[in-house]
């Protein structure tokens, strides 16, 4: 840069500096004058003090206050001489609340009955009709499956199916659907085993802690169990008390005042804590007697073969296994070849977890194959050699028969599912890392809660059982005590910030001196106060919130708004949000009338493009209706993400997810444009918006389109640029045709009438027509 360019440059900073300095002091007083607002009886506010609901405060607009809610936002905004916006359009407020509350959009008769109820309790009404919908238990269950790390494969190299792990997907949005109290959902998933030993569905909940990702093909087992203990911990800290705790594994935490001790403390309530992936369902799935004729029909075929596999394979069962052991690292080696009556704690983990991934037919098999095909392999004989070549031979034979190898109507229900269990009472060590490296343990510790998070409490007290520690079961107990400081701000944060999508404390993963500060401290601490009080009820929570004001605010932009507070922090202005990947998935399937409306049941796989090249990691749709379930029920593999939502910033499943990312990247735009998936859904819509609009021409038409879509219907000038756009789309694709080529239009799907399309080429106009309106931003947002 030359001396005239500096010259210039620093001027303009000069100036650049000055503005600021005249436009600052009005700005930065009237925030600061917000942000410091509270009672004069108000002592220092801590995140990590007892939670006490405090008195609603006296604001001059009382009659703008339908909830404390909106007195606690309103008393901010008249300290910094803001006025909150007026009410949205009751069309604009439906679409939001109804995204919102279920990830989907509201039907124009949903809108229309809304907007022409007239009665006190219209919105009332509303909340109560959203919240009982088990549209709203699968919208919440997809934010706690991003906290829960949820996926339906295990990772790491193999990323192998984990084929029951919809039974956890299900019993979250059972749980939330049926209102279960928030505390005993936490309990249920930390400790069910423990606490509710009889009862099924609380085992199943400790899918939550059971979600690791994890390498059965690990060779130091004794390292995979301090490894998926630091996952469950870190797990707890981050999704249950907003806390960074795995930054104290390795030294004593740099923000927050939890040493490295108190981190290993935390984890050593996971220490007995083994997983089973087989236990058996108390109801299995019905019997398909179709499926049973045939799969014995094929057995039969089949014996011969398989008896032969089977005794080859006895052969070398016994060396096989005995090699397969011998593969693992010291600690492990020493365990799995220890006679049962000397297991430690430690050496009954690793046996049990050597049961569960590894049997003996695979060791066998594997065994086989090595001592056949490797010439420099010690067992590698003749006699060997012959072996192996006669079971490929089988096995080739066998694949024969797979035409006759049946699929049952149900396939993908499970006989068992997963379960968190203590072996015994008695519990292996946990020690402290040096620098966190599991191969440098020193000083032994017992289970206990950072001091900081204790909030002057004592700490939990653990009571063994005939079968188990006891120790999850204290923790979870410690969790939802309504002493807690920071189980129920947390959540009730979360909550806040799913609709706002900022929360009162915008890093709703960190409470601790690294993240951000409160917005309105008071208003967090009520809420957190009420939903105790309440029961923990989750349905209560998000009414209180559905139905104050500052909810129902408009989201039009406002200048005096943009001067004083560019972030809204205030909330005078409700926030735009884009939809998230499933919901606009969903949606547009919803809008197109080909959403298959079906709660629960195994991981579903709608199609993907033929380049995608993954193999038998992804298989072919079941059934038709599979491709147009709700995308909660997508199987998600850790390894393939399904393409059609992965360029909308999804959760990333290898680690608790805590709020969605927004991006806008070329890909968004193309995706939605080029795929041939939406691209038929648009087609589906044009065919029922047709549909719908009947005899009332084409502004009937676009009318439905928009109320369909945005609730609402196009303005005039909107209206004008839709025609225009028709007319110029139906002279472009005739002229297609004229020119030569191969003629082909998409025309609506679905028609009811074989003569409801007149003009061919007027209806594939209006197919891009749909299409283009469903990639706008009015679509992807809400308002």
């Amino acid at each position: 840069m030359n001396k005239k360019k500096e010259l210039y440059f620093s001027l303009a900073l000069g100036l650049l500096a000055l503005s600021s300095a005249w436009a600052a002091p009005e700005k930065a007083a009237a925030l600061d004058a917000a942000a410091s607002a509270k009672p004069a009886s108000a002592k220092a506010w801590s995140v990590y003090g007892p939670v006490q609901a405090p008195a609603v405060p006296t604001v001059k607009a009382a009659q703008w206050v339908r909830s404390p809610v909106d007195a606690f936002v309103l008393a901010k905004l008249e300290t910094a001489g803001l006025k909150p916006s007026k009410d949205a359009e009751r069309g604009a407020y439906i679409r939001r609340a109804t995204l919102d509350a279920w990830g989907l959009l509201p039907t124009p008769e949903e809108v229309k009955a809304f907007v022409e109820d007239k009665s006190p309790q219209a919105y009332e009404k509303l909340a109560d009709r959203l919240l009982a919908s088990h549209h709203f238990g699968e919208r919440q269950a997809r934010r706690w499956l991003d906290l829960a790390r949820y996926a339906d494969s295990s990772g790491f190299q193999n990323d192998t199916t984990r084929a029951n792990n919809y039974l956890y997907r299900d019993y979250v949005i059972n749980a939330f659907n049926k209102d279960k109290p928030f505390d005993r959902f936490v309990k249920e998933q930390i400790a069910g085993d423990e606490l509710y030993p009889d009862d099924q569905e609380a085992k199943i909940a400790t899918g939550f802690i059971a979600g690791y990702p994890d390498n059965n093909n690990s060779r130091d087992m004794v390292q995979r169990k301090y490894q998926i203990e630091t996952d469950i911990t870190d797990l707890v800290g981050e999704t249950l008390l907003a806390s960074t705790i795995g930054c104290a594994r390795c030294h004593n935490h740099k923000a927050d005042r939890v040493s490295q001790k108190e981190y290993f403390q935390l984890q050593a309530f996971f220490a007995n804590t083994s997983f089973e992936d087989r236990a058996p369902l108390k109801e299995k799935p019905p019997v398909d007697p179709e499926f049973d004729k045939a799969q014995k029909a094929y057995q039969a075929l089949t014996k011969d073969i398989r008896d032969k596999q089977r005794a080859l394979t006895a052969k070398y069962t016994a060396a096989g296994v005995k090699y397969q052991k011998e593969r693992y690292l010291t600690d492990t080696r020493d365990a799995l070849f220890k006679p049962e009556q000397e297991w430690t704690a430690l050496d009954r983990w690793v046996n049990f977890r050597h049961k569960h991934v590894s049997t003996d037919a695979q060791a066998a098999q594997a065994y086989l194959r090595l001592a056949g095909e490797d010439s420099n392999f010690e067992a590698h004989t003749p006699e060997v050699v012959a072996d192996w070549k006669e079971y490929q031979k089988l096995t080739a034979e066998l694949a024969k028969f797979d035409k006759q190898k049946p699929k049952p109507a149900n396939e993908g229900l499970t006989n068992n599912f997963t379960t968190a269990l203590e072996l015994s009472k008695d519990v292996p060590p946990t020690f402290v890392r040096f620098g966190g490296v599991h191969e440098k343990p020193t000083d032994e510790v017992k289970p206990g809660i950072p001091a900081l998070w204790l909030a002057g409490g004592a700490q939990p007290e653990i009571v063994p059982t005939d079968k188990s520690s006891g120790r999850r079961a204290a923790l979870a107990s410690w969790l939802t005590n309504e002493k807690n400081p920071l189980t129920a701000r947390v959540y009730v944060n979360r909550i806040w910030s799913q609709y706002f999508d900022k929360g009162l404390i915008t890093t709703v993963q960190d409470f601790g001196r690294a993240g951000a500060k409160p917005t309105h401290p008071e208003l967090l601490d009520w809420l957190a106060a009420d939903f105790v009080k309440k029961g923990w009820s989750v349905k209560q929570l998000h009414r209180e919130i559905l139905l104050s004001s500052a909810y129902r605010q408009s989201s039009d932009e406002r200048q005096e708004v943009v001067k004083l507070d560019p972030e809204n922090k205030l909330l005078a202005v409700f926030p735009r949000k884009r939809l998230e990947a499933e919901a606009l998935r969903d949606s547009l399937l919803y809008a197109s009338g080909q959403l298959v409306d079906k709660v629960g049941g195994p991981a579903v796989f709608p199609p993907v493009p033929k380049q995608l090249g993954a193999g038998n990691l992804w298989q072919e749709p079941r059934s038709d209706e599979e491709s147009r379930r709700r995308s909660i029920y997508t199987f998600v593999r850790r390894s393939v993400p399904y393409p059609l939502t992965v360029n909308f910033d999804p959760a990333n499943p290898v680690q608790p997810h805590h709020k969605r990312d927004v991006t806008t990247t070329p890909l968004q735009a193309l995706t939605l444009f080029n795929s041939d998936v939406t691209f038929a859904w648009s087609q589906a819509l044009a065919g029922r918006v047709i549909n719908e609009a009947g005899k009332g021409g084409e502004n009937a038409q676009l009318d439905r389109l928009y109320e369909t879509l945005f609730a609402r219907v196009p303005t005039k000038a909107e209206r004008a640029a839709l025609v225009a756009f028709l007319n110029q789309q139906e002279k472009l694709i005739a002229s297609k045709g004229l020119n030569g080529g191969k003629f082909e239009v998409a025309v609506p799907t679905g028609l009811k009438q074989a003569d409801a399309v007149g003009n061919p080429l007027r209806a594939a106009a209006f197919v891009d027509l749909v299409h283009t309106v469903a990639n706008s931003n009015d679509f992807a947002y809400r308002f």
